[in-house]
């Protein structure tokens, strides 16, 4: 409980032994996309010897997710027509969730944290695309690992994070407001220092970790700002559960900062809820469904 009482999200981070690295294929995918010779073929090679993940990404590439007017057979033609970063972010969102196996079960149903997780990602997704992003999978994949670091806090914490449960329920306090008060620091703090320790990009780093106060993301403020938004219409729809009870409140200035028209919000709301059956099927586990 050192880490608790210090105050520290790196602490609780650095407890945390079982997930110390990133998935493994996401490693390798870095160490050929930064390779100054390789190709799409490299990149579908190392892909290819996780059967599971072909199948996933094969899977995802010719659904709604993405839509395309014809039917893609290889990885290869997948990496050439997504893109390789994309490729790369959706190999990560496939299979991140299977690090995380030892969470308590009275703290939160995995099965709803992960539909939640997917939903805020699917909704940041979806307004990344109506801002004509180039990359709208690092919406997604924002979206998906902003409250990553609640199973760190659950997984390392778990006493000290019944408290903060208790301490919301009885207060109506939200719950990472409550967190800070029990810790000293909330989840989306220990998240972001997880994305540091696994060196993932700043964009993923800052938009996880100011997810709830979005004013202060300073190099990425339209990516925090679309995973805010989106945590928010995530949890008012009761798309899973992460386990705050109530919907956060939001940053109006968030809203703003995405510039996406108020009257657009039924028709992001109607293709987030299509991309998200298709996004619930590409998982590890197969997500909800």
């Amino acid at each position: 409980m050192s880490a608790v009482a210090h105050g520290r999200p790196a602490d609780l981070v650095a407890g945390a032994t079982t997930i110390a690295s990133p998935p493994q294929i996401y490693e390798r995918l870095m160490t050929v996309i930064n390779h100054p010779r390789s190709g799409s073929a490299d990149i579908a090679a190392v892909i290819a010897e996780d059967q599971g993940l072909t199948a996933r990404l094969l899977k995802i590439v010719n659904s709604a997710f993405f839509s395309f007017p014809r039917r893609i057979e290889t990885v290869t033609t997948a990496v050439t027509i997504v893109g390789t970063g994309q490729i790369r972010d959706l190999a990560l969102a496939t299979s991140v969730m299977t690090l995380f196996q030892d969470v308590p079960a009275d703290l939160v149903d995995m099965e709803s944290f992960w539909f939640h997780s997917l939903a805020c990602g699917t909704v940041a997704r979806v307004m990344a695309s109506h801002r004509r992003e180039n990359n709208v999978e690092r919406f997604f994949v924002s979206g998906l690992l902003h409250d990553i670091g609640r199973l760190i806090i659950y997984m390392e914490a778990g006493n000290a994070a019944r408290d903060a449960i208790e301490r919301c329920r009885v207060t109506g306090e939200p719950l990472h407001a409550c967190e800070s008060e029990v810790f000293g620091f909330e989840h989306a703090q220990v998240g972001g220092a997880l994305l540091g320790q696994w060196a993932f990009p700043a964009s993923f780093r800052e938009a996880v970790a100011y997810h709830h106060r979005p004013r202060r993301a300073s190099r990425f403020p339209v990516e925090t700002a679309a995973v805010h938004v989106a945590d928010v219409i995530a949890n008012a729809m009761r798309w899973g559960c992460s386990g705050e009870p109530r919907v956060p409140p939001l940053d109006p200035d968030a809203w703003s900062r995405l510039g996406i028209d108020v009257g657009l919000l039924p028709i992001i709301l109607e293709d987030a809820e299509r991309q998200l059956e298709a996004a619930v099927h590409f998982t590890s586990d197969g997500g909800r469904g």
